[in-house]
């Protein structure tokens, strides 16, 4: 891979955005490795949880400028239609994603932390969305952060072009933990083992269930959730737990074939 390095430890996946000349942005060629790489990861299912990185210096600057200048309008559909699909990717596949953040999360960048499903920040960490500064207003951004953060905080972001600090993303929901750098990988790894210890099969219901049922009106969901937890409970992984609960010892996952969707 040209533009990330991957690393596994037992189930947890260790990917790192690797073009720090370019700030990590997310050019057309590192969204297809990363896309290529999520799914192969969710195809082995030999992980439960995928942590993102970036360097010590930038998480990542979002799209690249100069690339979106050089490229046609129908070049520049393809990249932005390339980030939807990496988004949608990280939505679909049963694992995890935690984003690690270390320094600024910009624009795009700021939308893949938003999309992933948890985010650590070390407290020199920094969020923006300054796209509208360049008269190209962060509107994919918007997607994702608009339904992290509470609508003012948003519309603030976006029509600023301010950073947020990760105090602020925390506060506002974009980030679930906020730790003195020093701490960054030990309190992600720690969040990461946290979820890696439970059955894969489950982690895939349960993400696939809570995005769901996110938009849906309270009942609609609830009628939803009954469904899902009533197959659920005839799982084997479920009869597994339930049994391992009441013998009390550890449950032993057969977590590696597939969900039947």
């Amino acid at each position: 891979m040209e533009f990330l390095s991957f690393k596994q430890e037992n189930n947890i996946a260790y990917i790192t955005l690797n073009n720090p000349l370019e700030y990590n942005t997310l050019t057309l060629k590192l969204l297809e490795e990363l896309d290529g790489l999520l799914k192969k990861l969710a195809a082995e299912r030999e992980v439960k949880v995928i942590i993102i990185e970036g360097s010590d210096k930038v998480f990542c600057a979002g799209h690249s400028l100069k690339e979106i200048e050089s490229k046609t309008e129908t070049e520049v559909l393809e990249l932005f239609q390339k980030c939807l699909g990496v988004m949608r990717t990280m939505r679909d596949i049963p694992q995890i994603i935690i984003s690690k953040v270390q320094k600024a999360a910009v624009a795009a960048g700021c939308q893949l932390v938003a999309a992933s499903d948890l985010a650590v920040a070390g407290e020199e960490a920094k969020f923006a969305v300054p796209g509208i500064n360049s008269g190209l207003f962060c509107s994919t951004p918007a997607v994702f952060l608009s339904r992290n953060i509470g609508r003012k905080k948003a519309v603030e972001l976006l029509f600023t072009g301010n950073f947020m600090s990760a105090e602020e993303a925390l506060k506002h929901g974009l980030v679930n933990h906020v730790v003195p750098a020093s701490q960054l990988d030990e309190a992600t790894d720690k969040l990461a083992a946290d979820v890696a210890k439970q059955s894969l099969n489950i982690i895939e219901i349960g993400k696939r269930m809570f995005y769901e049922q996110i938009n849906m009106d309270d009942f609609q969901a609830l009628h939803y959730a009954t469904h899902v937890i009533s197959l659920n409970t005839k799982h084997p992984d479920a009869k597994e737990g339930i049994r391992a609960f009441l013998e009390k010892r550890p449950p032993v996952w057969n977590d590696k074939k597939p969900v039947t969707k």
